[in-house]
């Protein structure tokens, strides 16, 4: 009856089914995966950008397939802010992020055409390429004490359905960037084999220092199709708001039937509302206050980690650069089910599975750094305290 490309197994597994118990029988939790910012108890001041979203042009029906101008200019004033140059007219706005990778395995991919990304990475992106008929290939993204992209194996994986390369920039969970010489590299293997880039930077303002070295975004990318993609839900802590965007860069050519091919398939959705296209403009004037109480609160919840662990403890802080996440390599005396359920069941927080996000090995915790101070300190106190003890 139902398509195979739904055709999930909706089993809850372990952790679910731990996690509903509790809740139904009101057993509080601390939730060190909350990613939510509406949820992390931030004060995030937006100013009167929220009046926009009532404003007398919302009242007026105007569509555009590419989004309306005053959004679009937004997204280039954006860029022009952090010292990038972006034409709004290679600008295609979307309902979010996810919007957005579905129209571009719509545009570069037929069924059972495939897709590199690197592993650990957001896990649901095999989920958006299942509802597209496409198949998603794996290449290692590798820690020795920072991460990098395992080239070989992303060369070893490219088939001749192979269409495109996806990058998140920075990676989330691991908060890894992409580095000029590894941008030279992969631009280079796209331009051989003829593939796209993709690259994901919903979390590219969240760097933690400074770093020269380091890809300031793929949006300049010019010697290969490149779609480059954001939206508020990062950029301005929101995702109720529910507006991205993708910026098509690469050769005059193929930029321009790319742009010309998304038009018509944005024009089948028309999905992006009114009302936060034009409150785009004062919404991201906002960015740089909401951001910096943003990365105050993940340096504060980095350096409470940090005290906990101190010197000679069992686990190990993975080596980070930007992003809300942190990562911890825990002993594989226990599985990575067993540690997050010990510590659910016996110490009240909730932390991600390494899995979660495919990490090829066990074992390792993804932990947000969003929670409130307070919350975040107390649980991560207990966490370490159970790695010590070593589930005793």
């Amino acid at each position: 009856m139902f398509s195979s490309r739904a055709a999930w197994n909706l089993t809850p597994n372990s952790l679910s089914i731990a996690i509903a118990r509790r809740r139904a029988a009101g057993r509080p939790f601390d939730d060190l995966t909350e990613s939510n910012p509406t949820r992390a108890g931030l004060a995030l001041d937006y100013g009167d950008s929220f009046e926009a979203l009532a404003s007398e042009p919302v009242t007026r029906y105007e569509p555009d397939p590419r989004g309306l101008a005053v959004a679009r200019d937004a997204v280039g004033d954006y860029y022009r802010a952090r010292g990038l140059t972006v034409d709004p007219e290679r600008v295609v706005l979307a309902a979010s992020t996810s919007e957005a990778y579905g129209w571009l395995f719509k545009l570069l991919c037929d069924p059972g055409d495939d897709v590199l990304v690197a592993h650990p990475s957001y896990p649901l992106f095999d989920d958006l390429a299942r509802l597209e008929g496409v198949s998603l290939r794996p290449f290692a993204l590798t820690y020795e004490g920072r991460w990098e992209l395992d080239l070989d194996g992303l060369r070893d994986a490219i088939t001749p359905r192979t269409r495109a390369v996806l990058l998140v920039h920075p990676n989330n969970p691991t908060g890894s960037f992409i580095d000029r010489e590894t941008l030279e590299a992969l631009v280079a293997v796209c331009s051989a084999r003829g593939l796209c880039l993709v690259a994901d930077e919903v979390f590219g303002d969240y760097g933690w220092a400074p770093d020269a070295g380091r890809v300031e975004s793929f949006v300049d990318v010019s010697a290969v199709l490149t779609f480059t993609l954001s939206g508020l839900s990062k950029v301005v802590a929101l995702p109720q708001v529910k507006l991205g965007w993708i910026v098509v860069g690469g050769p005059d050519a193929q930029r321009a039937e790319a742009l010309a091919r998304l038009e018509m398939i944005a024009d089948c959705y028309l999905s992006v509302a009114a009302p936060a296209q034009h409150a785009a403009a004062g919404f991201l004037a906002r960015r740089g206050a909401v951001q910096a109480a943003i990365l105050a609160r993940v340096a504060a919840n980095r350096a409470a980690l940090r005290r906990a662990l101190g010197d000679g403890s069992r686990a190990t802080l993975l080596a980070a650069e930007g992003g809300w996440y942190a990562v911890l390599r825990v002993p594989r005396t226990h599985t990575e089910e067993q540690w997050v359920l010990a510590l659910l069941e016996r110490d009240d927080v909730l932390v991600h599975p390494g899995w979660f996000f495919d990490f090829a090995r066990e074992a390792f915790l993804v932990i947000s750094l969003l929670p409130p101070e307070a919350t975040f300190a107390g649980a991560i106190a207990r966490v370490v305290a159970r790695i010590e003890d070593d589930l005793a």
